[in-house]
C-alpha cells in the first residue's frame, strides 16, 4: 500500500491576502465578449474554470476557448470543471470556434479542451480541425493550444499539434512528490514526455505549475529542470485557489516576493520566459509568449 503524501495547513485559508484579491468583472468590452460566448454556444475555461481574470482577459476582448464540451473525464483534487461521462462531442464545433475567433478579431487565440480519455484519439480530430480552420479564416491570428494528457497515444499527439499553432501548452499542474494526490490518473513522467516529444516535433513548447499545495522549494526547483532537460521553453506559476470544500485545501499562500525568486530561477536556468505571480494562470497574458 502507497501512502498518499499529506498536505501541511500553514494558515486560514478562507483569509485571502490582499495580493489575492480582484475586481469584479465589468465593462463593454467584457460584456461583449460575454456575449459572443453565449451566442455562439461556445464554453471557456474562464468560466468552467473560475479563473480570477476573467475580468481583466475579457475586458481585453480576450478568452481561453475550451473544447470538446465542459465535462472531464478525469477527478483531479484541484480543477472546478465537472467530472463524468460526456456528451457526444459535437462535430460544429470547430467551425464555431472559428466563427468566433473572426468576429472578435483576436491577435492570439488560446484554445484548451477537458479530457476525453473515453475517446480513442482523445478528441485529437476535433482539435486538428479547430485549429485548422481558425488558420483558415483568421490567417494573421496566433495560436496556443493547452492541450491535455494524452496518454501516451503518440499518434493522437502528432494529429493534435500538426495543423499549424504556434506554441503547445502541456501543464504539470505541480511537482513529482504530489502528483498522486492532485492528479490521480495523470502521471508526472509521461506529461514530461509529452513535453519532449512536442518540441522534437519543432513547436515552442510552453507548461504551468500551480504553488501553495505543500511543494518545497527544492521540490519547484527539481520540476523546473526537469521541464527544462524535456525541452519546456515558457513556463508559467501560479497560486492554487481551492474552487469549492469538495477539493483539495490550500496548504500555502505564496508571497509574490517568492513568485519573483522563482522566474529568476527559472530564467536563470534557461526557460526563454517565466510568466510567476499569484494571480497568474496558464492563458494569462498568453499573447506574450509567442
Amino acid at each position: 500500500m502507497i501512502e498518499l503524501p499529506t498536505i501541511q495547513n500553514n494558515g486560514p485559508k478562507n483569509n485571502k491576502p490582499d495580493w489575492l484579491r480582484v475586481k469584479l468583472p465589468t465593462g463593454e468590452d467584457y460584456r461583449r465578449v460575454r456575449q459572443l460566448v453565449d451566442d455562439h454556444k461556445l464554453h471557456t475555461i474562464c468560466q468552467s474554470g473560475n479563473c480570477p481574470n476573467m475580468g481583466e482577459c475579457w475586458g481585453a476582448g480576450t478568452a481561453t476557448f475550451m473544447i470538446l464540451g465542459n465535462v472531464c473525464t478525469r477527478s483531479c483534487s484541484f480543477c472546478a470543471v465537472a467530472t463524468g461521462r460526456p456528451n457526444e462531442y459535437d462535430t460544429d464545433e470547430p467551425q464555431r470556434v472559428a466563427n468566433a475567433v473572426k468576429l472578435m478579431q483576436v491577435k492570439h487565440c488560446v484554445i484548451t479542451s477537458v479530457n476525453r480519455d473515453e475517446l480513442k484519439d482523445r478528441g485529437a480530430d476535433i482539435w486538428h480541425q479547430t485549429v485548422k480552420l481558425v488558420k483558415e479564416l483568421s490567417p494573421e491570428t496566433t495560436i496556443e493550444t493547452l492541450i491535455p494528457d494524452v496518454k501516451g497515444n503518440w499518434e493522437a499527439l502528432e494529429h493534435m499539434i500538426s495543423p499549424g499553432q504556434e506554441v503547445v501548452s502541456h501543464n504539470m499542474e505541480t511537482v513529482k512528490r504530489l502528483y498522486r494526490m492532485v492528479r490521480p490518473q495523470a502521471r508526472y513522467e509521461r506529461s514530461l514526455e509529452q513535453t519532449k516529444r512536442t518540441k522534437e516535433y519543432g513547436k515552442r513548447t510552453k507548461s504551468g505549475i500551480m504553488l501553495g499545495l505543500g511543494e518545497t522549494k527544492d521540490e519547484v526547483k527539481e520540476a523546473m529542470n526537469d521541464l527544462l532537460e524535456n525541452g519546456l521553453d515558457v513556463l508559467t506559476l501560479g497560486q492554487y485557489l481551492q474552487p469549492t470544500k469538495m477539493h483539495i485545501e490550500v496548504a500555502e499562500f505564496i508571497h509574490p516576493d517568492l513568485f519573483a525568486e522563482y522566474k529568476e530561477i527559472g530564467l536563470s536556468i534557461g526557460l526563454s520566459y517565466v510568466e510567476s505571480g499569484p494571480l497568474v494562470r496558464s492563458s494569462y497574458h498568453a499573447e506574450r509568449h509567442i
